[in-house]
């Protein structure tokens, strides 16, 4: 009796645990990645009334058989000669990150991706306070490409992962930490069939939530509503 409860226990252990992805382990259809350039239009909720933030522009393109680049480019309507640009290279085949570097008017920041240690600096511009980076850390997404990841991913209803990502911050998260696919289910948006795809991460201590609304047959993001703490905020694309 007592071995057929321990059985049981470890069963239903690795019955209710969640799915840990890693690029060791992810499934990338590299069929859909496509060289392209999209633009969304970010609002603010406030009241119920919809606030142009800025807009968006995301770049994927092969740099080669092998790498692929992300860029964002932020242009914010209060501040449109700000620069503020985000580009990160992964490996097509699995995400597995190379390279993170992120310029805006508030910090600097590079982060390259060894095969036991990312290494890089954070240059706060306010204080002129640089910390050199150099963490130990194997098997996971960069913060800044998991939800492109989630594009190309297999997604099915009621699909739940956890995934381990790397983010830092020098005022919070530093390190490996993990995001979380919440819930995955089929409905439309505009006409279109769309997977909505609900996510949070330990970046947020799980406070926030971001869902994707993916285009079933494109696998392009038509939409993002984001609940930062109650403030909520959404990405429409428009091209």
């Amino acid at each position: 009796m007592k071995s057929f409860l321990i059985l049981l226990l470890v069963s239903s252990t690795h019955l209710f645990s969640q799915q840990l992805l890693t690029p060791s382990n992810i499934t990338i259809d590299s069929k859909l990645i496509k060289d392209e350039t999209s633009e969304a239009v970010w609002y603010a909720d406030n009241a119920g009334t919809k606030i142009e933030v800025g807009s968006i522009t995301t770049e994927l393109k092969k740099l080669n058989k092998t790498d692929l680049l992300i860029r964002t480019t932020v242009k914010l309507k209060q501040a449109p000669d700000a620069k503020w640009t985000d580009s990160t290279i992964v490996k097509t085949a699995n995400f597995e990150p190379v390279y993170h570097s992120s310029f805006n008017m508030m910090r600097d920041m590079v982060l390259k991706s060894g095969k036991t240690n990312v290494t890089g600096y954070y240059l706060d511009k306010k204080s002129q306070k640089k910390n050199n980076i150099d963490i130990p850390a194997t098997h996971y997404f960069d913060s800044s490409s998991y939800p492109m990841m989630l594009r190309f991913s297999p997604l099915k209803e009621n699909y739940m992962a956890d995934l381990s990502i790397f983010d830092y911050n020098p005022n919070a998260k530093q390190g490996l930490i993990k995001a979380y696919i919440l819930e995955v289910k089929k409905t439309d948006y505009e006409g279109k069939k769309v997977w909505a795809v609900k996510t949070t991460d330990d970046i947020s201590d799980k406070t926030s939530f971001v869902t994707y609304y993916i285009d079933s047959e494109s696998r392009k993001i038509l939409k993002q509503d984001m609940d930062l703490g109650g403030r909520k905020m959404t990405l429409e694309t428009i091209k």
